[in-house]
């Protein structure tokens, strides 16, 4: 079977403008790069200041300087403000890849804890309820608004101990598709991205046992990303598995 990604033309993405979530390691840092290489100008969000100056260098290295946004995604009001600041100096977004996320608590349901139950919430369907709310009117200016949501197998097999993170990528799931369907006779296109088991310091945390060099880099998963930005892609409301190389 042929990767329905793999026809895309990377192309048009150069001087587009994107803001990727969860930029600062892992598949956002990836992510970031890999549009950079192709020419897209980076809105880079992440907590730590220095991880962001870090990363710059690495934009810089493949393609251009970025822009920097220290934010915390719990921080909802400062969430709220980054459409507005966004407006006032390029009037649109092309792009936007919502990566940001959190493991939760690795428990029985009955034993999770409520700050981290919420913060589960918070991070992983709230902070991208608020992102989609801050920037669509932004999305909808572009030729060809492109979202992309990293969503989880976990939302399927639903395994024992996983509740908080199953729950909130469920309802991350469910968030997207709505948008999908709201934004269908526009130029707007959201869909979600499921990577599978990734080398991330995630999944360190979630499967200590497991042997790293068994998986995939967050390299080897960005241009699959990378190409559901491009204008080209279509489909909307649909997750694409890495695993499968296919939407399901």
């Amino acid at each position: 079977m042929t990767d329905p990604l793999s026809t895309i033309d990377l192309t048009p993405l150069a001087g587009r403008l994107a803001v990727v979530t969860g930029a600062t390691r892992g598949i956002g840092w990836a992510v970031a790069t890999e549009l950079a290489r192709h020419g897209v100008h980076v809105i880079a969000v992440g907590r730590k200041v220095e991880a962001l100056e870090e990363l710059d260098d690495a934009l810089r290295a493949v393609g251009t300087a970025g822009t920097l946004v220290p934010l915390d995604m719990t921080d909802g009001q400062g969430v709220d403000r980054l459409g507005g600041s966004i407006n006032d100096r390029w009037g649109k977004v092309d792009i936007v890849v919502g990566n940001a996320g959190v493991l939760g608590q690795i428990s029985p349901l009955a034993h999770v804890k409520a700050p981290t139950w919420q913060e589960t919430l918070d991070v992983n369907v709230t902070a991208n309820w608020r992102l989609i709310r801050t920037l669509d009117p932004l999305l909808r200016r572009s030729d060809a608004g492109r979202c992309v949501f990293v969503t989880s197998g976990a939302v399927a097999k639903l395994r024992p101990f996983w509740g908080p993170y199953s729950v909130s990528k469920a309802a991350l799931d469910a968030l997207v598709k709505t948008y999908a369907n709201e934004t269908a006779t526009t130029a707007v296109r959201a869909n979600l991205f499921s990577p599978g088991a990734v080398r991330t310091a995630m999944r360190a945390a979630a499967v200590p046992g497991e042997d790293p060099d068994t998986l995939p880099t967050p390299a080897d998963v960005a241009p699959s990303i990378a190409a559901l930005c491009a204008p080209g892609m279509e489909r909307s409301g649909a997750t694409y598995s890495f695993r499968d190389r296919d939407f399901i």
